[in-house]
């Protein structure tokens, strides 16, 4: 249980004026993963190599920057969110969603690599997987 003195003094609550940073970066994150969706006619819930709809690697676009741009703008609407909520309890979540989404990026990479063709090239050309030169 909360000590009472965090709630009375609103010690874990976030500035209101952060809300007017989160929203941009969610309506960004958002256009973002909106364009992977447009560009890559494969974007699915669920990793799965649709052999029936002559599956290829997509290069263009997002997929130009990063090999996952649908879960970078995941990962940044869910940072954005306890921003918006003016809430530091939020980001207990949001980080595990963050690390969730980073290791299924992981996953979803060994599987594209072993089972896709074309994407190690793919891969060996676009380095980063989620954070643009970084990872």
């Amino acid at each position: 249980m909360l000590p009472s003195a965090w709630v009375r003094f609103r010690w874990l609550a976030l500035p209101a004026s952060l809300f007017y940073v989160g929203l941009p970066v969610l309506v960004l994150a958002s256009l973002f993963a909106d364009w992977a969706m447009v560009v890559n006619k494969h974007f699915e819930q669920f990793v799965r190599i649709q052999a029936d709809r002559d599956h290829r690697v997509v290069t263009n676009g997002p997929y130009r920057i990063v090999r996952h741009p649908g879960y970078l703008g995941a990962i940044l609407g869910v940072v954005a969110t306890p921003l918006m909520l003016g809430s530091a309890w939020a980001f207990a979540p949001s980080g595990l969603l963050v690390l969730l989404f980073i290791v299924r990026t992981h996953l979803e990479d060994q599987t594209l690599m072993s089972a896709l063709c074309g994407y190690q090239e793919y891969a060996a050309r676009t380095r980063c997987r989620l954070v643009p030169m970084l990872w």
